[in-house]
């Protein structure tokens, strides 16, 4: 039996993608020993889509979430006035394949991001207020019966990888 594979934000392994060109780097002992055994899926939506790193700060308008963009009722808007919606569901259904070609059951990304938000997303004021939401690969990977965590629940994350481990080791013994 493989171990589980895990899609994650590029930017929470240091890789300089996010919109201002930085890293969120997360050192996390799991995230370690994940990406040592070859469990990690690496992935940035916004960059998958064609984005640049640096590029405008974008946000799902008017207080909605991605849900909302994935049933066209919201957009994706950057700091230019640019929709960019067309791009963020390019990324998202790029990330989605990239976890169903890898069969990735589990997903760690990055909270407060129009893509890959868990838990809260930014308002669409550009002014740094969050709401509770999720971005549009979040929505469309749950959609698909990924479970989503944010990089501050990676101990939640952790907790269900031994337990479908765990699962899976029973059913074999049966």
């Amino acid at each position: 039996m493989s171990a589980p594979k895990i899609l994650i934000s590029a930017c929470l392994l240091g890789r300089p993608v996010r919109y201002n060109g930085s890293a969120k780097t997360v050192l996390h002992p799991a995230l370690a020993v994940w990406q040592q055994a070859g469990q990690l899926v690496i992935i940035c939506p916004e960059v998958a889509a064609g984005f640049s790193a640096p590029r405008p700060p974008a946000e799902i308008t008017h207080g909605q979430s991605g849900p909302d963009v994935l049933a066209h009722t919201a957009r994706v808007q950057d700091t230019t006035g640019a929709d960019v919606t067309a791009q963020f569901l390019t990324g998202a259904r790029a990330a989605l394949a990239l976890a169903q070609d890898h069969n990735c059951q589990f997903a760690i990304l990055t909270d407060a991001s129009p893509s890959c938000g868990s838990s809260h997303i930014y308002d669409g004021s550009f002014k740094g207020k969050k709401h509770p939401g999720i971005g549009v690969t979040t929505a469309l990977l749950r959609a698909h019966g990924v479970q989503v965590f944010a990089e501050t629940e990676i101990d939640q994350c952790v907790h269900l990888l031994n337990q479908w481990e765990q699962k899976k080791f029973s059913s074999r013994e049966k």
